[in-house]
């Protein structure tokens, strides 16, 4: 497996060319910990994949986009795609999807994806940038989906740790069956600058927010005060997830594009959150991860 490497003085990142994963960011300056989730196969075997072209699951995952039904399974297949080298810094990299005959056969359109890694101190900031290079509209959508070691340290627990925002917020959750969003909500949090972690929030899935007003969220311990930020302006979704009572990581999620509704068309043009570029335009976009 091909892997580049990102590292100043305090901190060491480490990118997979498959699917162009973060599979490791260290804290160097402070006893070499490591934040990203070790990928265990018997648990979940990802470490922080790139969800495209959709975020979230299809109904019966398939689509149907001029009259052709594809089959495109949950979260598309950037995830499982060799991406090429564009350019590598000691402090940048930049890696590149296109259409390609795997991916037209799930996904019609012709598209350059473009990933790019750059470290400064303890941050972490990864962009996003597609482009149509094609003569017809190109229809999307992108999500991160980075899994942080919870807990970070020996002897901490998962209920140790708590989700920080930035202000008092009040939000509720939007409820997932199967996967797809089932019109339900549920009220999470109010008034609170604080949530605590317990496995039974993820009982019924991840944690789908839309409409909040905060544009971070850190998850840190109340026993060593160590944590990740995470920060995401202009981000319509988040997901908040983790596996179950065996999984010792969570998931911060900020998504441009979101799970489908039960009993969706399937109409890709009708997909909540798709996104539309028509030929030559670009969407770009990027959040950070800073390490406590």
């Amino acid at each position: 497996m091909t892997t580049y490497t990102l590292e100043n003085d305090q901190c060491r990142a480490t990118i997979n060319a498959h699917g162009a994963e973060l599979s490791s960011f260290i804290r160097k300056d402070l006893d070499n910990l490591e934040y990203i989730w070790e990928a265990d196969p018997a648990v979940w075997g990802r470490h922080a994949p790139v969800l495209f072209p959709i975020v979230g699951r299809l109904p019966n995952d398939t689509y149907t986009y001029q009259g052709q039904q594809y089959r495109l399974t949950q979260h598309g297949f950037a995830r499982d795609q060799e991406f090429a080298l564009v350019r590598q810094t000691p402090a940048e990299l930049v890696l590149e999807l296109r259409a390609n005959e795997a991916t037209r056969a799930l996904f019609p359109f012709e598209f350059s994806l473009l990933i790019s890694y750059r470290l400064a101190g303890p941050m972490l900031t990864i962009g996003w940038e597609v482009m149509n290079v094609g003569t017809g509209e190109l229809l999307f959508g992108i999500g991160a989906h980075p899994a942080f070691r919870c807990p970070l340290q020996a002897g901490e627990t998962f209920e140790d740790y708590d989700f920080v925002f930035d202000h008092p917020v009040t939000f509720e959750r939007y409820l997932l069956e199967g996967g797809l969003l089932n019109g339900q909500t549920e009220s999470v949090l109010t008034d609170k600058t604080t949530l605590p972690l317990r496995y039974e929030l993820f009982e019924q899935d991840a944690l789908v927010l839309k409409h909040f007003d905060f544009t971070h969220v850190t998850l840190r311990s109340r026993r060593s005060g160590r944590g990740v930020r995470v920060r995401f302006d202009g981000f319509p979704y988040l997901g908040l997830w983790t596996k179950g009572p065996s999984a010792q990581f969570v998931c911060i999620e900020p998504w441009q594009g979101i799970a489908s509704s039960v009993g969706d068309s399937g109409e890709l043009t009708d997909k909540e959150g798709i996104l539309s570029l028509q030929p030559g335009q670009e969407f770009a976009v990027s959040y950070s991860i800073t390490l406590e």
